[in-house]
């Protein structure tokens, strides 16, 4: 049996004072009107791994408001062990497997969580910053690894950031934070490459009602990015002038950006309608989950949403049976029942509503 998510409690977590939720691993629907909660059960699940969650929030503004006593989440998988994150006001989060501190990174290698939310849909029409998060994170789900480059990354730039800013010119010191940028930097290019390898891969020949998408790594308005260590080193080396002067890094990993093709069409992203960008996006995340399955012999757990509302009856069809072929344990949103029509008999249903501003489950039936 692959591995799922098999019990979550939330406390004090947003608008659930206290919410528990067990699973048998098919999809799980939740439904009920703006502000239930729904969403929150899905970020409350999104910080199962590595990160600031769905949202990206700070670990403070997920407090039960007004009581502000910090929150805890803590969660059960099918295989037995015990994941526990929580914050205290004030404190980062902090993370512990079957009652042992463990650094988030941890988690990325205990379930793979995969998400898409109504705030990505202006993916491809927005700044680049979202992209690279949107790559990072499948990265990181092929490679927990990936959280690590990307930290010791941003803490090397911050440092020479700061030298650029005083006007610091000591090359030794320069070069000693370049040569730790460069080897980071070359392993978050690496695993870039690799998620986008792993997507054309899971793309290719697979029968899907979602257009494809073709995906390239490239540098700002399209330029290409030194990827090797070596050749980022140089770069950061030749640039120093020109960084000084800016006040910041102007070349490296932290500046790429993703392009993206209706394969089909040829028509980039970005020059989609609105619908054809949600369902791209949609095909993106399948091809995910796909890769993942095979390359771990466990689909991820995907957190779609009010994904259903955005789709025609059609493609609604089509996902939910996509879902129940790669056999993945699925969280679904949306505001009624009838959204979830086509998973009848192969999911779970939890109805949700607001009551004195706390989220309580009403009732749990088939969708």
């Amino acid at each position: 049996m692959p591995q799922f998510l098999a019990r979550i409690t939330l406390a004090q977590f947003r608008s659930h004072r206290r919410t528990l939720l067990a699973f048998d691993g098919r999809p799980v629907t939740l439904w009920g009107p703006n502000g239930s909660g729904k969403t929150n059960v899905l970020e409350a699940v999104s910080l199962l791994s590595p990160g600031r969650g769905l949202r990206g929030a700070p670990a403070d503004e997920m407090t039960r408001r007004p009581a502000g006593l910090g929150w805890k989440i803590v969660a059960t998988l099918s295989s037995g062990e015990t994941v526990e994150t929580a914050a205290e006001p004030g404190r980062p989060r902090t993370v512990a497997i079957d009652g042992k501190p463990a650094p988030q990174a941890a988690l990325g290698r205990l379930l793979r969580v995969l998400w898409l939310t109504p705030a990505m849909d202006r993916l491809w029409i927005e700044g680049a910053e979202g992209r690279r998060r949107f790559l990072d994170r499948i990265a990181l789900s092929f490679r927990p690894s990936h959280a690590e480059a990307a930290l010791a990354y941003d803490k090397a730039m911050r440092e020479r950031n700061r030298l650029l800013r005083d006007g610091v010119a000591d090359a030794a010191w320069h070069a000693a934070l370049e040569a730790q940028m460069a080897a980071a930097g070359a392993a978050l290019a690496a695993g870039r490459r690799h998620a986008l390898q792993r997507i054309e891969d899971a793309t290719a020949g697979a029968e899907t009602a979602f257009p494809a998408a073709t995906l390239a790594l490239t540098g700002p308005e399209g330029a290409a990015q030194p990827e090797t260590a070596a050749a980022l080193a140089a770069s950061l080396a030749e640039g120093r002038r020109r960084d000084m002067a800016a006040g910041r890094t102007l070349t490296g990993p932290h500046r790429a950006d993703v392009a993206a093709v209706y394969t089909a069409k040829g028509t980039p992203a970005a020059r989609c309608s609105t619908g054809e960008q949600k369902a791209l996006l949609i095909s993106l995340v399948l091809a995910n989950a796909r890769a993942l399955a095979v390359d771990t012999g466990t689909p991820p757990l995907l957190l779609l949403d009010e994904v259903a509302a955005h789709l025609d009856a059609s493609r609604r069809s089509a996902l939910y049976d996509e879902i129940a072929a790669l056999g993945a344990q699925a969280l679904l949103t949306g505001t009624g029942p009838e959204l979830f029509a086509g998973l009848a008999g192969r999911a779970q249903g939890l109805a949700l509503a607001e009551r004195a501003g706390e989220s309580i489950i009403e009732e749990a039936t088939p969708p």
